[in-house]
C-alpha cells in the first residue's frame, strides 16, 4: 500500500483522557492536534468513525506507549478493524537537550517517529494470555510473601536467643512448636501470635494460588507448549509455565539467536577496527523469563540422565520433542563440564547453558500447534 494512503494517529494515553495528534502520509505533512478525548470505550470508537469518515481511503495506523493503562486500547482497536502497535516508552528516541514535554508534543512525536520508522513494536499478549500471566505472578508474589514472613520470623526468634528443637523447619510439627512458646513479655507474645497467624494464611493462599494455577492452566491454548516444554531437564512446570506465559508466541522469532537477545542473554559488546571487546550479558527483555531460565540451568551440572520423574512428563509426547530434550540435555550437560574445566566462573556457565536452553524451547514449540485468537474475538476488558 502506497505511504500517502496511511494516516497516523498517536496517542498519549493516561488514566482519565487520551491526547490525539493525526499526521498525513503524503511528504511534508505536519501533524494536527485534535484535541482530548475521555479514555473509554465509546469515546475512541467515535473518534475511529470520524477518522475514518474524514478519510475514507486511508488506513488509520494508531500508536500509543505502553504504560500502567494496559492494552485495552490496542485490544478495542484491533477488534474494529485498525491496525494498532505499542510502542516501548525505554525505545523512543529522545533529542539531547529536549527539556520541554507535552502531552500534544508525546501525542505528535509518536505519529512522527512511527511514520520515519524510528519505532518498534512490542508483542502484545492476547487477553488470555494476560490473564494466566497475572495468575502466574501472583503467585511468585505469593511465594515471596511467605518467604519474607518466614524470614522475619527467623530474626525475632534469633534476637531473642531462642532456637527451635525441631529440625524439619516449618513443617506441621515445627509449627506447632512455635504456637507453644511462651516468652516473657506479654508484648513479644503478641509479635509472635502475629507471624505465626500470618505464615499460616500466606500459606493457604499459596496453596489456593497453586491449586488454582493447575485448573487454569489446563484449559489455556499455550497448555501444549507449556506440557511439550517439560520434556526438558531443569523445566517443571512452574518453570515451563512462567517462561510461556511471559514469552507468548515464540514462533513470532524465525531465529533462536533474536530470542536470546530478547531475552538480555547475549553479552554487550563494543568493537571498533580490529578490536573486539565483549561484556556482561546485557540483561534487556523480560527479567523474570530470564531468572527462571538461570534456575532451570543449575540442573545440567550432572550428568546426562532420564529420572522417573522426567519420564513422567514425557509420556504422551511425540518423539520428535523427546529427541529434542535428550539432545539437548546431552549438549547442555557436556558443554556445562567442558566451560568449568576451561576455567570459567560458575555464573558464566549457566548464563551460557540457559542461552541455549532457550534455543531448544524455541524449537520444540515450533513443533505444537496452538490456536490463533479472532482480532474481533478480542475483549477491551472495559466498559462503555
Amino acid at each position: 500500500m502506497n505511504n500517502d494512503t496511511i494516516v497516523f494517529i498517536g496517542l498519549d494515553t493516561h488514566k482519565s483522557f487520551i491526547q490525539v495528534a493525526v499526521l498525513q502520509g503524503h511528504r511534508g505533512a505536519k501533524p494536527d492536534h485534535l484535541g482530548r478525548i475521555k479514555s473509554n470505550k465509546s469515546a475512541l470508537i467515535k473518534l475511529a468513525q470520524q477518522l475514518q469518515s474524514k478519510y475514507p481511503k486511508a488506513t488509520l495506523h494508531f500508536i500509543y506507549e505502553a504504560g500502567p493503562c494496559g492494552y485495552w486500547t490496542y485490544r478495542l482497536l484491533t477488534s474494529l478493524g485498525h491496525c494498532c502497535y505499542v510502542i516501548a516508552p525505554s525505545l523512543i528516541p529522545k533529542k539531547t537537550g529536549d527539556r520541554v514535554k507535552t502531552d500534544k508534543r508525546d501525542a505528535a512525536k509518536l505519529a512522527k517517529l512511527f511514520k520515519a520508522e524510528e519505532l518498534t513494536p512490542i508483542y502484545v499478549p492476547e487477553a488470555e494470555d494476560e490473564a494466566i500471566r497475572d495468575l502466574s505472578r501472583a503467585r511468585e508474589t505469593a511465594m515471596k510473601d511467605l518467604k519474607d514472613a518466614k524470614f522475619q520470623l527467623k530474626g525475632f526468634l534469633l534476637r531473642n536467643n531462642i532456637q527451635a528443637t525441631v529440625n524439619d523447619n516449618w513443617s506441621k510439627k515445627h509449627l506447632r512448636w512455635l504456637t507453644d512458646l511462651i516468652l516473657p513479655h506479654h508484648s513479644q507474645q503478641i509479635v509472635l501470635q502475629e507471624m505465626i497467624i500470618t505464615i499460616s494464611e500466606r500459606i493457604q493462599r499459596l496453596q489456593r494460588l497453586d491449586n488454582e494455577l493447575l485448573h487454569q492452566v489446563k484449559n489455556w491454548r499455550y497448555y501444549p507448549v507449556v506440557k511439550a516444554v517439560q520434556a526438558m531437564r531443569g523445566v517443571r512446570l512452574l518453570v515451563a509455565l512462567g517462561t510461556i506465559a511471559e514469552l507468548g508466541d515464540l514462533r513470532r522469532f524465525d531465529h533462536p539467536r533474536k530470542l536470546m537477545a530478547y531475552l538480555g542473554l547475549v553479552p554487550t559488546e563494543s568493537s571498533s577496527g580490529g578490536k573486539t571487546r565483549r561484556g556482561s550479558l546485557t540483561k534487556c527483555g523480560n527479567s523474570r523469563a530470564r531468572r527462571l531460565l538461570i534456575e532451570g540451568a543449575h540442573t545440567y551440572r550432572h550428568k546426562a540422565n532420564i529420572s522417573v520423574e522426567l519420564q513422567h512428563r514425557q509420556e504422551g509426547l511425540p518423539k520428535e520433542i523427546v529427541d529434542i530434550a535428550w539432545h539437548a540435555q546431552q549438549r547442555l550437560c557436556r558443554r556445562y563440564q567442558r566451560l568449568l574445566q576451561k576455567g570459567k566462573h560458575r555464573n558464566i556457565v549457566v548464563a551460557a547453558i540457559a542461552r541455549e536452553m532457550i534455543a531448544y524451547i524455541w524449537a520444540i514449540a515450533r513443533e505444537v500447534v496452538v490456536s490463533e485468537v479472532d482480532p474481533k474475538a478480542r475483549i477491551a476488558r472495559l466498559p462503555a
